[in-house]
């Protein structure tokens, strides 16, 4: 297959995803223009950071007036899946030309790479540029669908009526993607601290439950995943 035609696959995946970064987008239009962000503001802080969920968690801590450092900290922690997620596709596209690599850290999400990842894994014998061309095509629809999503939210601001639930297609958005990826103890036992931890901790001020929790997550998955290996590996 061309990488034209890989290119025309990944679109084809990431399609479906619109229906729910479109709202998303809108959500976080509408949260940071109520947090008093112009919409040039609003639009530039999706362009650069490009990342929903640890800028409507910098947003909120922005109308708490939460301390600089600990709004820094608290994005920084719901962004490590980032980490993870570029750690898995390495393998697969680790030797990509530099310029390739740093547009796929860009532009990854949490779409792109659940996409992505599914494919590598079925397909692992595919070509490099083929790899790469799935990749972008998967984000094509949904990087342009974020950015009208937020620029949408925040020109029609309080303008959307209350009774429509724009705020389900935050949960929904995870809820899509979390689902299919449990597939191990190690991802069970991750999600699992992870909500729990937020609910417990979450009288604490700033979200800081959630930098906390996030930390517990990591730690329970890397343990879990640790003793699997050991007891496989045990004759």
């Amino acid at each position: 297959m061309s990488s034209r035609g890989a290119f025309s696959e990944g679109v084809r995946a990431g399609l479906p995803f619109v229906l729910i970064v479109g709202p998303f987008g809108l959500v976080f239009g509408v949260v940071a223009t109520d947090a008093g962000l112009d919409i040039l503001q609003t639009l530039a802080f999706s362009v650069t950071v490009f990342a929903g969920a640890a800028q409507l968690t910098a947003v909120q801590l922005m109308t708490e007036n939460a301390p600089v450092f600990v709004i820094l900290v608290t994005a920084l922690a719901v962004n490590l899946r980032m980490a993870m997620y570029s750690a898995s596709l390495a393998p697969h596209i680790g030797k990509a030309p530099v310029w390739q690599r740093a547009l796929a850290a860009y532009l990854m999400v949490d779409q792109a790479y659940a996409i992505s990842h599914l494919d590598y894994e079925n397909r692992p014998d595919r070509p490099l540029p083929d790899k790469m061309a799935f990749y972008f095509g998967a984000i094509a629809p949904i990087a342009p669908m974020w950015f009208l999503g937020t620029l949408a939210g925040a020109m029609l601001g309080n303008r959307i009526p209350p009774s429509m639930p724009i705020g389900l297609a935050v949960p929904i958005a995870f809820l899509a993607l979390v689902g299919p990826m449990l597939r191990t103890l190690a991802h069970v036992a991750a999600a699992f601290v992870s909500v729990a931890g937020t609910l417990l901790l979450a009288f604490l001020p700033y979200d800081l439950g959630l930098l906390i929790a996030a930390v517990a997550a990591l730690i329970a998955g890397a343990m879990v995943e640790t003793w699997t290996t050991r007891r496989e590996a045990a004759p």
